[in-house]
């Protein structure tokens, strides 16, 4: 046994082990992420839909019949949102019928 021996040798089982574990935890690490990422666009998604009904129902209430467009909307109320992410499909049925709102999520959009 040569204590001056300036060869280190390389265990590989260690160096498994440790490219194992990294990769096991970039692994969490990422659906970690992902699973933040879901929760936030169906977070959004909900208040989206709270603030559109909030907005059609105060319509109603304030002037007597329910808002005939989104655009109607986005003009008295100051409704917004992400268009590149969500679509909303607003079919009015009538002034006092409250109007049937579909909000589609986009695909690839993120």
């Amino acid at each position: 046994m040569n204590r001056f021996d300036s060869k280190k040798q390389v265990r590989l089982p260690g160096l498994l082990f440790s490219i194992i574990l990294f990769s096991l935890l970039i692994f969490l690490a990422l659906g970690g992420i992902s699973s933040i990422s879901g929760a936030a666009r169906r977070q959004e998604k909900e208040s989206l839909s709270q603030a559109l009904y909030r907005d059609i129902v105060h319509s109603y209430a304030s002037d007597g019949f329910y808002p005939p467009s989104l655009d109607y909307l986005k003009e008295r109320y100051g409704l917004s949102w992400n268009e590149d992410r969500y679509f909303i499909d607003y079919q009015p049925i009538g002034p006092n019928l409250m109007p049937d709102v579909t909000i589609i999520e986009r695909e690839g959009a993120n």
